[in-house]
């Protein structure tokens, strides 16, 4: 097989690497799962984890420690819902990200030490409309509760994305993924994790990877389990973001003659085959 028939090759600095996070079990999970009704109920409006899920964290959290990504993440995006803003302080911070007890979660609180800057994004929230665990709360409470998290991209203090009665559709999540992938394109960071939920990410990453191979189509566009972790590397083919490279060297520091063998024999043809002297 022709090897440059399945080899890619892109400038490093058009590339980023995403930790591709979905929330741990939150309480909506496991009733709506025993009955899909219980979706469309207000008792899981803005659904908090469950004990589980935060044994989830736990775990996720102690594995992002032994593979080294605690040292490499450089930015925490999460979206602004009480089950991923858990999620992401859990399982990226250190043991203030989030203050003691919040969402009534029995847990302590959460410190922002040695750990990389957190920001809530509107654009990677989960599928709007219909089901109250995907309504957020006010910003102000939680700004309270998360007192570490830049919530300043959100404008609207209340939500005004999620509506009672009609339910965004599966495109309009997609086309919405793909502004948000869009959007960490205009941000310096090259290695950021990303805290959203399952449809979310279903219906973004079925826009992506299109020129791939089928079985790499499947690896990436498979449905994630509650807290899994998955890492990707997506290029900027459209040149979207503006950043130059920060590993590249320019060479002939200090200047000199480098004539390379190659460019010399088009240079000086009549040399070429000439007997050594």
């Amino acid at each position: 097989m022709d090897s440059s028939a399945t080899t890619t090759l892109f400038p490093l600095h058009r590339t980023k690497i995403l930790h591709l996070v979905r929330h741990a079990q939150g309480v909506h999970n496991v009733e709506g799962e025993k009955d899909f009704s219980a979706y469309k109920s207000e008792e899981f409006f803005d659904a908090q984890l469950t004990p589980l899920g935060w044994e989830q964290v736990d775990n996720l959290h102690e594995h992002i420690h032994e593979c080294g990504l605690d040292k490499k993440v450089e930015l925490v995006v999460v979206s602004p819902l009480l089950r991923t803003l858990q999620t992401a302080v859990g399982a990226f911070g250190a043991t203030t990200l989030m203050v003691a007890n919040a969402g009534n979660s029995n847990r302590s609180a959460i410190s922002s030490l040695n750990i990389p800057p957190f920001v809530a994004v509107e654009l990677c929230r989960e599928q709007l409309g219909v089901h109250p665990c995907d309504r957020r709360r006010s910003i102000s409470e939680y700004r309270c509760i998360f007192p570490a998290i830049d919530f300043s991209l959100i404008k609207d203090e209340e939500d005004v994305l999620w509506e009672a009665d009609v339910r965004e559709s599966k495109e309009a999540v997609a086309t919405r993924g793909m502004e948000f992938i869009n959007w960490l394109w205009t941000r310096k960071e090259k290695e950021i994790a990303v805290v959203t939920h399952r449809a979310f990410l279903r219906q973004t990453l079925a826009e992506l990877g299109d020129d791939c191979h089928i079985t790499v189509q499947k690896e990436i566009r498979k449905p994630f389990a509650n807290c899994e972790l998955r890492s990707v590397v997506i290029i900027d083919r459209g040149l979207i973001g503006s950043d130059t490279s920060v590993t590249n060297y320019p060479g002939k520091i200090p200047i000199g003659l480098d004539l390379p063998s190659d460019a010399a024999l088009d240079k000086h043809p009549a040399e070429q085959g000439a007997p050594n002297s």
